[in-house]
């Protein structure tokens, strides 16, 4: 199979869609891969490393997508990739497809098989492919949420930590999965007084066992979300409904009687995001200021440590792409029910059920297509 990997292009992404080890696994197993020349060099991996793994470096990116049988991307497709993609060419990626009618119908009018990371499931249960990322997202939302209450950026200025003889920052954190857990690692390890907000009670009893009186767990309603929101002076939004779009969780109403310059940082952003305030934005202009609340709204905030995650998204994705250069789309899934829940479109069909529910398609199950 030839596997393209086109440099990124969306705001501010140094993110790569294959690193050269994982070029080498493809390589090694006879597959050729077209990466696109400095796809990755902002992040430390020249075009040197790229053809040393085996892999050839082509210039243009309407060339990867006219060559290759699939593309691996990170993040969704921008306008002009989804033109470029063509009918039976397999897509993996990133594409948080429920708030963005505009990609869905790109992508059901191309006839590409385009599977989303974040729909793949694990046999351990979980988002396997979408973790990694939850967890550089949550641990950054503490650094910028830090950084934000500073006064130079808006906020009420305020260190987090606190200092002897003056009270820690505090922080509410709706959601405990895995960019719950992760922000909360990061804010108990800053000094902050956390609360966590969940409704899955052995969640919140596991994190009580773990962090004990470092911590207050409360059972997630709208009374307890407007109590902590309205007395946190930064709330971590990382609500995750798989595939569909994010509930909003914290009014227009809570957000005006928050305390001037406070600080919300929207993790939910890809999905639509969990915050009624929020609208995405880019690391070039990362917040906006509504009602006096400093809003953190950034929607590929693991693009801003690009290495890392580019790094830590390899592991993850690694395993299904070399199944599906080596099986093709259809025997992949049919012999993994895990990388089937990834197919959320497919040759003009929408196959994930939040998806077609959310923006009003027809759904026809992965297994229909299969088939």
């Amino acid at each position: 199979m030839i596997v393209g990997v086109p440099k990124e292009i969306k705001n501010n992404e140094y993110r790569v869609g294959l690193t050269p080890p994982s070029v080498r696994e493809l390589t090694s197993r006879g597959h050729q891969v077209l990466v696109q020349k400095s796809a990755g060099l902002e992040i430390g991996l020249p075009d040197e490393q790229y053809v040393a793994a085996g892999a050839t470096i082509v210039v243009t990116a309407k060339e990867i997508f006219a060559r290759a049988d699939m593309i691996v991307k990170v993040k969704e497709p921008q306008p002009g990739e989804c033109a470029m993609l063509g009918e039976g060419q397999i897509l993996y990626t990133y594409l948080h497809l429920a708030p963005d009618p505009e990609q869905t119908a790109a992508l059901v009018r191309s006839g590409a098989i385009c599977i989303a990371y974040e729909t793949i499931t694990g046999a351990g249960g979980g988002l396997p492919l979408l973790a990694p990322m939850s967890e550089v997202a949550g641990r950054m939302a503490i650094q910028a949420g830090a950084a934000h209450l500073e006064k130079s950026k808006g906020g009420m200025g305020l260190l987090l930590g606190g200092v002897p003889g003056v009270a820690a920052g505090h922080v509410a954190i709706i959601g405990a999965g895995v960019v719950g857990t992760n922000a909360l690692q990061m804010a108990v390890g800053t000094g902050a007084r956390v609360t966590v907000l969940d409704k899955n009670m052995d969640r919140l009893r596991q994190l009580d066992l773990i962090f004990g009186n470092r911590i207050a767990t409360q059972y997630s309603n709208a009374h307890a979300i407007e109590e902590a929101v309205l007395s946190a002076d930064l709330v971590i939004g990382g609500v995750l409904v798989p595939g569909a779009a994010a509930p909003k969780l914290v009014t227009r109403a809570m957000i005006a009687r928050m305390k001037p310059g406070a600080v919300v940082v929207d993790v939910a952003i890809d999905q639509g995001g969990c915050f009624e305030t929020s609208h995405a934005t880019t690391h070039a202009d990362p917040t906006f200021i509504l009602d006096g609340v400093v809003h953190y709204c950034v929607a590929n905030m693991p693009g801003a440590v690009a290495r890392t995650s580019t790094f830590a998204l390899n592991n993850a994705t690694i395993g299904h792409a070399v199944a599906l250069a080596e099986k093709g789309w259809q025997q992949a899934m049919r012999d993994d029910p895990h990388l089937k829940n990834g197919l959320n479109v497919c040759q003009g069909k929408v196959t994930y059920q939040a998806v077609a529910q959310a923006l009003g398609y027809e759904y026809v199950s992965a297994d229909e297509m299969l088939a």
